[in-house]
C-alpha cells in the first residue's frame, strides 16, 4: 500500500492530493511528498529491511509507488560505503568514507530518481516525458523510459560529453543538443511541456525525483548502524540529493530510527558556477543566476537552481559550508583516489576531495571528524578529459 498522505509545497505550505500528475506548485516552487509516518512507524522498523532486496526499493514504505511490481526499477541504490583509509592518511582524516553511486544501472546517482519519476509518471498516466540535461540525469531517463515503454525527449548542451548523448540515443531517447547551458534547455523543456503536453522531469519541478534521491540518506544511516557522519561532503549542481538526504533525516527521527544529531552537510561547486557557494557566503537566501558557467564538471554546470532556498536554508541549519573547487583541483584528485583507493570517480565525486582538503586547511574539519564523501558517477563518462 502506499503511505503518501498528500504533496506540500516547500515554500507556502499549501497542499495538494497525492494521486494527480503535477509539476510546481501553483506559487511556483517544489512539492515535496509527505507520509503517514505514523502508520510506517507501525509497521516498519530498522530490523525490517534485513533480508530484502538490495536495491532503493528495500524502503518502499517510504517511496511512493504503492506496490513494489509498479516501480520501474534496473537495481539502483544500495550502493557501497566504502572506507577510504588510504586517502584518509593522504589528506589527514582519521575517518573518511566514500558512498559510490558510480555502480548504479546508468552509472550515476541520477538512477535513483528517475527510477521513481518515472515509476509515477507511468502510474499518473502521463504519456511522454521531457528533461533538460547536462549529461547524467538524461541517461537515466532515457533508460528507465525504455525500461517502463515510454517515450523520451531530452535537451542536452551541445558540449555535453559524449558518452552521454550516445548513451541516450542508444536507449531510444530523441535527443536534441542545444547552443547553450542546461538553462537554455530547461526554457525549451517548458515551452514543448505548454505546446505539446508532455511531462517535464526536471530537477524539482516534479514531486518524485527526490524521493528517489531520499534513499541516499536512508542507506547511509543503514550502512552505519543507524547512525549519521560527523560531515557529509555533497558535489551540488541541482541539489536534489542534499535536499533528499535531509529530507530522509527528518522522516527518520520521526520514526525513531536516529536522533536529533545531524551531519553538517557541505556544498562543493566548481569555480566556474558557484551560485550557492556565493549565496551562502552572502547571506541570501536565494541565489542569483551565475554568468558564463563553465566548468569539466557537467552535472556541475546549473547556473541557477530552482531548490537554492532549500539547500541554503539546509546548510546553514547544519552548520555547514558551501565551497568552490577549481577544475584543476578536481582533475588532480580523480588521479589521487584512483591510485589511492582504486574507484575511478567523476570531476564532480573528486570535487568533494578537493573540497575537502580546503575544508580541512580553513579548520572546518577537523581530523576527528567522521566524513563522507559522495562520488555521483563514474569516471568513464568523462574519458574524454583524460584522453
Amino acid at each position: 500500500m502506499s503511505y503518501v498522505s498528500s504533496l506540500q509545497c516547500s515554500s507556502c505550505l499549501r497542499r495538494y492530493p497525492p494521486n494527480r500528475l503535477l509539476n510546481l506548485c501553483t506559487c511556483g516552487k517544489p512539492l515535496l511528498v509527505r507520509y503517514d509516518l505514523d502508520r510506517i512507524q507501525k509497521s516498519v522498523a530498522p530490523g525490517s529491511f534485513l533480508g530484502r532486496v538490495q536495491s532503493m526499493w528495500r524502503y518502499h514504505e517510504l517511496l511512493p509507488v504503492p506496490r513494489l511490481d509498479q516501480a520501474v526499477s534496473l537495481g539502483e541504490g544500495f550502493t557501497p560505503l566504502i572506507e577510504a583509509a588510504r586517502l584518509a592518511r593522504a589528506i589527514g582524516l582519521a575517518k573518511l568514507w566514500i558512498k559510490d553511486e558510480s555502480v548504479n544501472p546508468t552509472a550515476s546517482f541520477k538512477a535513483r530518481g528517475l527510477s521513481a519519476a518515472v515509476s509515477m509518471a507511468r502510474l499518473l498516466r502521463a504519456q511522454i516525458l521531457t528533461i533538460p540535461s547536462a549529461g547524467n540525469a538524461a541517461g537515466a531517463l532515457a533508460a528507465y523510459a525504455a525500461r517502463a515503454g515510454m517515450e523520451a525527449h531530452i535537451f542536452m548542451p551541445r558540449d555535453v560529453p559524449p558518452s552521454n548523448r550516445i548513451e541516450c540515443e542508444q536507449s531510444g531517447a530523441h535527443v536534441t543538443l542545444v547552443d547553450g547551458l542546461i538553462t537554455d534547455c530547461g526554457a525549451i523543456v517548458a515551452e514543448k511541456s505548454r505546446t505539446e503536453g508532455w511531462f517535464d522531469v526536471s530537477t524539482l519541478k516534479e514531486p518524485y525525483r527526490i524521493e528517489g534521491k531520499k534513499t541516499l540518506g536512508l542507506e547511509l544511516a543503514e550502512q552505519l548502524g543507524w547512525r549519521l557522519p560527523d560531515v557529509i561532503i555533497y558535489p551540488t549542481g541541482g541539489g536534489t540529493g542534499l535536499i533528499g538526504m535531509w529530507k530522509a533525516f527528518e522522516e527518520m527521527e520521526a520514526l525513531g530510527w536516529i536522533d536529533s544529531r545531524r551531519p553538517r552537510m557541505v556544498s562543493v561547486q566548481a569555480a566556474g558556477c558557484a551560485p550557492i557557494v556565493e549565496a551562502f557566503h552572502a547571506g541570501k537566501r536565494e541565489a542569483d543566476p551565475w554568468p558564463d558557467a563553465g566548468t569539466i564538471a557537467s552535472g556541475l554546470r546549473v547556473p541557477r537552481a530552482i531548490g537554492d532556498f532549500l539547500m541554503l536554508d539546509i546548510l546553514r541549519s547544519s552548520r555547514g559550508a558551501a565551497i568552490a573547487v577549481s577544475d584543476d583541483e578536481m582533475r588532480r584528485d580523480v588521479g589521487l583516489i584512483a591510485r589511492s583507493e582504486g574507484l575511478f570517480v567523476s570531476p564532480e565525486g573528486a570535487a568533494t576531495l578537493s573540497g575537502a582538503r580546503k575544508l580541512l586547511e580553513s579548520g572546518f574539519l577537523s581530523p576527528q571528524d567522521e566524513v563522507v564523501l559522495f562520488n555521483t558517477g563514474s569516471g568513464l563518462k568523462y574519458l574524454h578529459l583524460f584522453s
